[in-house]
């Protein structure tokens, strides 16, 4: 459930957002914030229906000391209790105190955005599969015969290989776990060619999967402090990501709904929204 390795959570003092992760356009900012300056990838269409934002970039802010102490406090009572209410405040905190709000808490999920769509490009069929050409990972002569958890670990080595982060470790087995997912739900697709429900499932579950192994690393290790036991904490870890998975699902939908959907050469925009919508609905708990 948990990643391999739990931190003890970012401290106080350091940049929210680390040097290393990539600085993506911005989504769509509340009005009272003023939003920051995107930086188009070469490869993305921009979707005319989300707005576009000319000010100046934001500096990235300093993380204030017992950043997480509110979120921590909430996360005991929920490890503690199952209150899910308890749950909901505590993620709530860990947007609004310990990153700022939605807007830096999606800027530090930067290399979320950029992994999704690497990954969207890996799941698009040969033609259209960048990772595909001859001797690149995902060549089909490469891959052929290979069994479907050889070529989920082919998927994984392509689009987000190991650079020493934590960042790497929890894309990582996010991608992994959404491509079970998939099959999950799809046992006969076809994962280096899906059909763009199954891609657009496969990136959903990306996303929400990072998201919640992010969380996991910073504060997963106060609900194994304060569970009774680690079946109970494994069970409240599960919880949480449910929680994740179903906000992350919703912002997905409500785009879709509105005439957004995933497509090649706009999966950044369109990912960037989700996560920002996302996080405004968890700050939206906090107290």
């Amino acid at each position: 459930m948990g990643t391999s390795q739990s931190s003890n959570g970012s401290p106080g003092g350091v940049p929210m957002v680390p040097p290393w992760v990539p600085d993506i356009p911005f989504p769509p900012a509340p009005a009272e914030e003023a939003p920051p300056t995107p930086v188009p990838d070469q490869n993305e269409t921009p979707d005319p229906g989300l707005p576009q934002h000319t000010a100046p970039q934001l500096p990235i802010p300093v993380a204030p000391l017992r950043r997480f102490a509110g979120a921590s406090r909430n996360l005991g009572d929920f490890a503690r209790s199952g209150d899910a209410a308890a749950m909901r405040r505590g993620f709530g905190q860990y947007v609004k105190n310990g990153y700022g709000g939605s807007a830096t808490a999606t800027r530090r999920l930067g290399s979320t955005v950029q992994t999704a769509n690497a990954l969207y490009s890996a799941l698009s069929g040969a033609a259209n599969n960048p990772f595909a050409t001859p001797g690149r990972p995902l060549d089909p002569v490469l891959i052929a015969g290979r069994s479907a958890d050889e070529i989920m670990d082919a998927v994984v080595e392509a689009v987000r290989p190991v650079d020493g982060t934590q960042d790497a470790e929890a894309s990582r087995a996010a991608i992994k776990d959404a491509l079970a997912d998939v099959l999950e739900r799809f046992p006969d697709a076809d994962l280096l060619d899906l059909q763009e429900e199954q891609r657009e499932l496969a990136i959903e579950r990306y996303v929400a999967g990072d998201v919640f192994r992010r969380f996991d690393l910073e504060l997963g290790r106060k609900i194994y402090e304060k569970a009774p036991d680690a079946t109970t904490a494994l069970s409240r870890l599960k919880e949480v990501r449910e929680y994740v998975r179903e906000t992350v699902a919703a912002s997905f939908r409500q785009l879709r709904d509105s005439g957004h959907q995933l497509a090649a050469g706009r999966v950044m925009q369109i990912v960037q929204s989700a996560l920002r919508d996302a996080h405004q609905v968890f700050e939206g708990y906090a107290e």
